[in-house]
């Protein structure tokens, strides 16, 4: 029996949680967006700690995101909260910030270390250099091709490497409220409290207007992102046969039932192929069970795995 890699999805409400872990996910990533970065749902100290026992009866792991661009103002109450998830834990914190690590090593030295720097995390040699300080996973960044996903497990044999395998993608982020401003300047002062994500806004290019890129605004300020969704399922085995150890949806945007499909859908696809890594093979019948659930505005993509990243 192959090693099953992790099966990972964010969560954004005790109930997402257990339907999420029901349905075959084997990892949750919760937090609130004082500290953590585009989350599904605000997920307090009190409701994280409701949630262990949720996920210790699942055998599976809980992390809190603690990814955001943090400035002074958030760093008074970081220790605490840093010490209070220690206290509840939790399987690991994901930072892109050192001053993460650093509170860390002071307040709660016993927590693990998930580095996720969005876009940079680009190479092994920088991923090296979070190891040495006490990271015990990289989350690679979404513009890396197929072969460079590939080739990072290659170089990082003994530290956990993540990569996301389904879901929408973050394209663009400004701290400043770049809708808010826009229609207090045209004088629609009343629709500025009217961007969050169940607004459902939309970025649409003149020269594209058949893509549609959802756009939304919360405390950490302006988020775009891709018009269509990530699906890696039918070359799956590649990830698969060089061990990465996470595979991420991204549940964000998306209804608890869709998320619970995919979950589903990538389970049976592990669970194959770790009963049987020579005999695998992809089914058809898998995609078309997310195609089912699929919003039809939204196509399903490869993201950059096959694409030729520009820098």
């Amino acid at each position: 029996m192959t090693t099953k890699p992790e099966l990972l999805i964010t969560a954004g409400s005790l109930e997402e949680v257990e339907r999420f872990l029901k349905a075959g996910a084997t990892a949750v990533i919760v937090g609130e967006s004082i500290y953590g970065m585009r989350m599904p749902g605000q997920m307090t100290l009190a409701d994280i700690e409701l949630a262990m026992p949720i996920v210790r009866k699942y055998h599976a792991k809980l992390y809190v995101a603690v990814n955001n661009i943090l400035h002074n103002d958030a760093l008074k109450d970081l220790p605490a909260y840093l010490t209070a998830i220690e206290r509840i834990g939790v399987d690991a914190v994901i930072y892109g910030d050192p001053a993460v690590l650093m509170t860390i090593r002071s307040s709660a030295p016993s927590l693990k270390l998930h580095w996720n720097a969005e876009m940079t995390s680009t190479n092994y040699a920088t991923a090296r250099y979070w190891q040495k300080r006490g990271s015990s996973r990289i989350v690679l960044a979404r513009e890396l091709n197929m072969e460079q996903v590939l080739e990072m497990k290659q170089y990082l044999p003994d530290m956990e490497v993540e990569v996301q395998v389904h879901g929408m993608t973050n394209i663009y982020h400004s701290k400043r409220h770049l809708v808010q401003h826009y229609l207090r300047h045209t004088g629609q002062e009343e629709e500025t409290a009217k961007v969050g994500r169940d607004r459902k806004l939309f970025l649409i290019e003149q020269e594209r207007q058949e893509e549609k890129f959802p756009v939304y605004e919360d405390e950490n300020g302006t988020h775009i992102m891709s018009s269509d969704d990530m699906c890696i399922l039918e070359d799956l085995k590649l990830l698969l046969d060089a061990g990465l150890d996470s595979f991420k949806i991204e549940g964000l945007f998306k209804s608890a039932a869709y998320n619970e499909e995919v979950i589903r859908v990538y389970r049976e696809a592990i669970d194959a192929y770790a009963a049987d890594p020579s005999g695998y093979a992809f089914r058809p019948e898998w995609m078309e069970r997310i195609r089912l659930v699929q919003d039809p505005e939204r196509e399903l993509s490869f993201g950059f795995f096959y694409k030729e990243q520009m820098y």
